[in-house]
């Protein structure tokens, strides 16, 4: 029985399964015209739904058994009128008196919560394990967190302010939902972006944050000619079988490294100009999203395109739910994505390279990238050698086999066990 067949025979309200992905313009016009926010909440249900202890919202936790854990999602509130988190909270039923501190996962750019639903069911063992609880949000103005309007007030080329103020949108409110939730410390794990601004967040509030976790982050390199290339977002493939062969994480060797980086250089020659355009109106503020909004009727199309190209390895169900989420995330009003110009110089090369500003930082850090990633690992080396020269020896690193940027979901089994490795082996670093 398909995923989304059981989701709907389940002793929940019933929802209607995914829409195919559209191959015609007339299929294309249709889920353009129904998308919309309660679409959107359907799509997130509809992979949450895969887990076994999620209940969705007004139905009673009883519902969920005798779970160790119980996973709902909740808009938290913040200060400021209409702005909220879309949070996902996996509690622990039985709390440990000395539970770790709770980890959260948070998304990259123009991404999602719901792009972990493959992570979340090793994670809540973990928690169920520990007795402690795991969170997941989407970021202020991304997913279905409050799109409100994101403006940088800082002359363009003040670009220490710039990047101040495009970090403190997120940052900002990651700690005012932080206080809220009433966490003490936190252990981040962040994807892309959102392990740039997990360090962020760590160097503005460090006594929040246990340890960082960071997945493909975007950000670090100084090297204006760095080998990072966005552009292959657009046109990578999963790894279909990289679940089968589920090999295990490795530690990153020097030619772990070479062989990412050489994979880099080869495609970066093969880089059309049309390519090379898109990546650059990307980091001069015109978001891949802004495209695919104007294009209207199309839009669908255009990110089915995507999403059937870069999930081959999730089955059909998976791919199909992933599209509709993906799609309505996509189609909604444009807010935090148009950061990215502030944070990124042309081409990926950070305005303010986080490889010199992490050794501040006392905390374990752990980097991980793909085998395949587009992101220039050579920026997770400099910053474990920054991090010791600093007095910091808590730095790891690591390489997911068969996996590209989106390596949670490429081989989900290797980041699982490592994060489940990671997130124990904290004490033992300090």
């Amino acid at each position: 029985m398909s995923a989304s067949v059981a989701a709907n025979s389940s002793p929940f309200l019933p929802i209607p399964p995914a829409r195919d992905i559209p191959l015609t313009f007339t299929a294309s016009l249709k889920s353009w015209w129904y998308a919309g926010e309660k679409q959107g909440a359907a799509a997130e249900e509809r992979l949450l739904r895969r887990l076994p202890f999620f209940v969705p919202e007004k139905m009673p936790t009883s519902t969920a058994g005798d779970s160790p854990v119980i996973a709902r999602t909740e808009r938290m509130a913040l200060a400021t009128p209409k702005h909220y988190l879309n949070t996902l909270s996996i509690k622990s039923t039985n709390k440990a008196p000395n539970a770790p501190p709770p980890a959260v996962v948070l998304h990259g750019y123009g991404a999602g919560l719901g792009f972990f639903f493959r992570n979340y069911p090793d994670l809540a063992t973990w928690a169920g394990h520990r007795g402690t609880d795991v969170y997941a949000l989407d970021w202020l103005g991304m997913g279905r967190s409050a799109r409100v309007p994101f403006h940088v007030k800082a002359k363009r080329d003040d670009v220490a302010s710039r990047v101040r103020e495009a970090e403190s949108f997120f940052v900002d409110s990651l700690e005012e939902w932080r206080d809220k939730m009433g966490l003490d410390k936190m252990t981040l794990i962040g994807h892309s972006l959102g392990a740039y601004f997990s360090v962020a967040y760590a160097l503005r509030y460090p006594t929040r944050v246990n340890k960082l976790i960071l997945l493909s982050p975007a950000g670090v390199t100084r090297d204006p000619n760095n080998l990072t290339m966005p552009s292959r977002e657009l046109t990578d493939t999963g790894d279909s079988a990289s679940s089968a062969n589920a090999r295990p994480a490795t530690s990153a060797s020097t030619g772990a490294v070479n062989h990412i980086r050489n994979e880099q250089r080869a495609a970066r020659k093969q880089e059309s100009r049309t390519m090379r355009l898109v990546t650059y109106l990307w980091e001069e503020g015109w978001s891949p999203f802004q495209l695919v909004r104007s294009s209207l009727f199309w839009g669908p199309m255009l990110i089915g395109k995507y999403s059937s190209r870069r999930f081959s390895a999730l089955t059909e169900d998976e791919t199909r739910d992933m599209h509709e989420y993906i799609l309505n995330i996509t189609l909604a009003k444009g807010s935090g994505e148009y950061c990215i110009s502030h944070i990124l110089a042309p081409f990926a090369h950070a305005r303010m390279p986080l490889v010199d500003r992490v050794s501040a930082l006392k905390m374990p850090i752990t980097f991980a990238y793909g085998e395949h990633d587009w992101m220039d690992p050579v920026g997770g080396l400099q910053s474990l050698q920054q991090l010791r020269e600093a007095g910091n020896h808590f730095g790891r690193m690591f390489v997911i086999p068969g996996a590209g940027h989106h390596l949670y979901l490429d081989n989900p089994r290797a980041v699982n066990d490592l994060l489940t490795q990671e997130l124990d082996s904290t004490d033992k670093q300090r």
